[in-house]
């Protein structure tokens, strides 16, 4: 079964940190670029991260830029998402997805996995 599966959410305070795993089963990322995704409640699904197939190349928007990091490990078949300096605002569940390619392009995703719960409180 080809399948995404990430973990490492929770329950965090404000300002501390968090890391998120994204690991395939079933096929190999060495070929995908990766990105990750949230959606808060009521909220669109926000791009937070992309990282290339050869890890070269990452991509954040403001809303994350200098807090978060995303990394892989193609010998572990794993993307991470490194998370510092959490806000209120990051709360949401966290999704991340595989494209065929060298970087993220495009909002076309061959594989998604099932998402993790971020809630940050003080």
């Amino acid at each position: 079964q080809l399948q995404l599966v990430e973990s490492g959410g929770g329950l965090v305070r404000i300002g501390g940190s968090l890391r998120l795993s994204c690991a395939a089963s079933g096929f190999t990322l060495d070929y995908y670029a990766i990105g990750w995704f949230r959606q808060a409640p009521g909220k669109e699904r926000e791009g937070i991260s992309c990282i290339s197939s050869s890890g070269a190349n990452t991509k954040y928007p403001d809303s994350v830029k200098g807090r978060f990091t995303i990394s892989r490990d193609n010998t572990k078949n794993t993307v991470y998402l490194q998370m510092n300096s959490l806000k209120p605002e990051d709360t949401a569940i966290y999704y991340c997805a595989a494209v065929k390619g060298y970087y993220c392009s495009g909002p076309d995703y061959d594989y998604w996995g099932q998402g993790t719960q971020v809630t940050v409180s003080s």
